[in-house]
């Protein structure tokens, strides 16, 4: 009978060389992921009750319920990602701040919806395939991601540990949309197909941007700096009204102007004006003066 027992010291060894010796038990659990898809389909349900095939008597009595599990669930989350990132943290003091940021979350909840609406909205006044609002909540993967997104970026910019990365991962497998958690996004954004899209961690975005499939807003490949770049601005600002069509390619901390078009399949790495309109055509990138949206 085939014995691989002869493997199992060596492996073991092969711990003792990362940061922690075990990954599991009391000094340092870890936050399970099917927790944090569950998580992320309450949160759904909460932003949008009676959307997920539910059927409330009372909205008060889903709401009541769906908040409770909610952030019962999210206590948890924060509290196993805070005992494995500071292993030598007291319980109670542990207890403790994630009372304190899932409170901040809880607060934030009416305001992070309300910003959901108005992506919802984009993509019904934006698409014209979209019947209506419910069924972009219902049908259309941006919106998922979306709310993963806003309260993930909450989470980031509260210097939670490992759940925001999580929460981004977990969506990106299952709608394609690839967003860091650290990208600040305005109001009334909207993704329409979606697979593909990869959005940096210092993009910022305005209010009433369009992105479609395969649209990248990344940094420029930098050889040999590595961390020491860790946190400094690299990825693009999109301004207020842009529209950005399938496959396009914007890389670095440049500014695309506002109510400026970017047509599918430019490659950009610098500053574009306002109103413009950029295509590229045999290799060749043409800036045109362009029409405000708003006219």
């Amino acid at each position: 009978m085939y014995d691989p027992s002869r493997f199992i010291d060596p492996y073991l060894d092969s711990f003792s060389r990362t940061r922690r010796e075990s990954y599991s038990g009391r000094n340092n659990p870890l936050p399970r992921m099917d927790d944090i898809r569950t998580l992320e389909e309450m949160l759904m349900q909460l932003f949008f009750p009676g959307h997920q095939g539910d059927n409330p008597k009372t909205l008060k009595k889903v709401v009541q319920y769906l908040m409770e599990n909610t952030m019962h669930l999210m206590y948890d989350s924060i509290s196993l990602a805070l005992q494995y990132e500071y292993p030598d943290m007291r319980e109670t003091e542990c207890s403790d701040k994630a009372t304190s940021y899932s409170d901040k979350i809880g607060e934030a909840l009416p305001q992070i919806r309300r910003i959901l609406k108005t992506d919802a909205e984009a993509g019904y006044e934006g698409d014209p395939a979209a019947l209506s609002v419910h069924e972009v909540i219902l049908c259309y993967p941006y919106m998922k991601a979306m709310a993963v997104h806003r309260v993930a970026h909450l989470m980031h910019m509260l210097r939670i540990p490992l759940l925001p990365r999580m929460m981004s991962e977990a969506v990106h497998a299952e709608t394609g949309i690839d967003i860091h958690p650290g990208a600040k996004i305005g109001e009334g954004f909207f993704i329409d197909h979606g697979t593909g899209v990869s959005i940096g961690e210092t993009t910022v975005i305005g209010n009433n941007v369009k992105l479609y499939h395969g649209v990248t807003l990344g940094a420029l490949s930098v050889e040999n700096h590595g961390k020491t770049i860790q946190g400094k601005k690299r990825h693009p600002t999109i301004e207020d009204g842009v529209w950005i069509y399938a496959n396009a390619t914007i890389l670095g901390n440049v500014t695309i102007g506002k109510e400026s078009t970017i047509y599918s399949g430019t490659m950009i790495t610098q500053d574009i004006p306002p109103y413009s309109v950029v295509r590229t055509s045999n290799t060749d990138i043409t800036v045109e003066e362009g029409k405000r949206r708003s006219e």
